[in-house]
C-alpha cells in the first residue's frame, strides 16, 4: 500500500466513523447533555414539586390519589417517548415532568405515609439507584448518558431517573427539615454539591456517566428546595406563592426554553445538512 493509499484509508475510516456518529445522534431518544439541559432539568424538578403539591396539598387530593394520578401521566407519556423514533422534546420533557411528579407524591407517600421518615427512605432509595445502576452496566456493558439508542437502555434511562427523581425529593426534605437547614439554605447546599460535580467532570477522570447521575439525582432536591421556598408559607422559609401559579410560570419557562434550544439545533442540523 502507498502512502497516497494509506490516508486515503484513514480518511475513508474517518468518514465511516464520523457517519455512524451522526446516525447514533440522529436516532438517540435523548437530547444532548448541555448547560441548556440543566436549566431545563432544574425547571422541571421544581415543577414536580409544586405541581405534585398543588394536587396533594392545595387541591386535598392526598398523596396515594396524586401519586395514582401522576403514575398514570407517567405512564402515557412514557409510551408516547418510546414510540417515537428519535428525540422529541416534547415527550421526552413531559415524561421528566412526570417522573418528577410521581417521585414527589411517592416520597411523600412512604416518608410521611407510611412512616419511614426522610433518613430511611432517602436510604433505601440511594441503594436502589445504586443497584440500578450497577444492574445497567452488567447487562449492557456501560451506562449512557446523551446517547441512548437500544430499547433496554432506554428502559434502564427511564427506570433510573423516575427512582432518582424519588430520591431527590425524600433527600431534599431531609436537609430542609430534619437538618433545620430550611429551603432557602438547602437549595444553596445543593447547588454547591452540583458545582462540585461540575469541578470533578473537568478536573478529574471519574466516569462521565457516574458524574452524570449524580448531578441527575442532587438536581432534584435542588428543584425541591426551591419549590418549597417558592411556596411554602413565610413562616416556614417560604415566599407563599400559590402553588398552582407557580406551576403554570414554571411550565411556561420551561416550553420557551426547550422550544429556543430545540430550535439552535434544527438549524445547525440544517446549516450542517446545506453546507457540508
Amino acid at each position: 500500500m502507498t502512502t497516497a493509499d494509506a490516508v486515503e484509508f484513514q480518511y475513508d475510516q474517518r468518514d465511516q466513523r464520523d457517519q455512524r456518529d451522526e446516525t447514533g445522534d440522529v436516532l438517540s431518544k435523548v437530547p444532548y447533555v448541555t448547560l441548556a439541559f440543566w436549566v431545563v432539568k432544574i425547571l422541571a424538578t421544581t415543577l414536580g414539586e409544586t405541581g405534585g403539591d398543588a394536587l396533594s396539598m392545595t387541591l386535598k387530593l392526598g398523596y396515594a390519589v396524586s401519586t395514582l394520578i401522576f403514575l398514570a401521566f407517567f405512564v402515557v407519556t412514557l409510551f408516547a417517548q418510546l414510540g417515537s423514533k428519535h428525540y422529541h422534546p416534547v415527550f421526552y420533557w413531559a415524561v421528566v415532568v412526570a417522573t418528577t411528579t410521581v417521585g414527589t407524591t411517592t416520597s411523600d407517600y412512604i416518608d410521611r405515609t407510611l412512616g419511614l421518615g426522610y433518613v430511611k427512605s432517602s436510604a433505601i432509595l440511594l441503594a436502589l439507584v445504586i443497584a440500578v445502576l450497577i444492574v445497567w452496566h452488567l447487562t449492557t456493558g456501560r451506562i449512557v448518558v446523551d446517547r441512548v439508542i437500544s430499547r433496554r437502555d432506554e428502559a434502564f434511562y427511564w427506570v433510573t431517573i423516575l427512582v432518582s427523581n424519588t430520591l431527590g425529593t425524600a433527600l431534599g426534605d431531609f436537609a430542609a427539615t430534619s437538618t433545620g437547614l430550611g429551603f432557602q439554605r438547602g437549595a444553596l447546599v445543593f447547588a454547591a454539591l452540583i458545582a462540585i460535580v461540575a469541578a470533578l467532570h473537568v478536573l478529574t477522570d471519574i466516569p462521565t456517566g457516574v458524574l452524570f447521575w449524580a448531578a441527575y439525582v442532587l438536581t432534584r432536591p435542588l428543584g425541591a428546595t426551591l419549590g418549597d421556598t417558592l411556596t411554602k408559607p413565610h413562616a416556614q422559609g417560604g415566599l407563599n406563592l400559590s402553588r398552582i401559579t407557580s406551576s403554570l410560570v414554571i411550565a411556561v419557562l420551561m416550553v420557551l426554553l426547550v422550544s429556543v434550544t430545540s430550535l439552535r439545533k434544527r438549524g445547525k442540523l440544517g446549516d450542517t445538512a446545506t453546507h457540508p
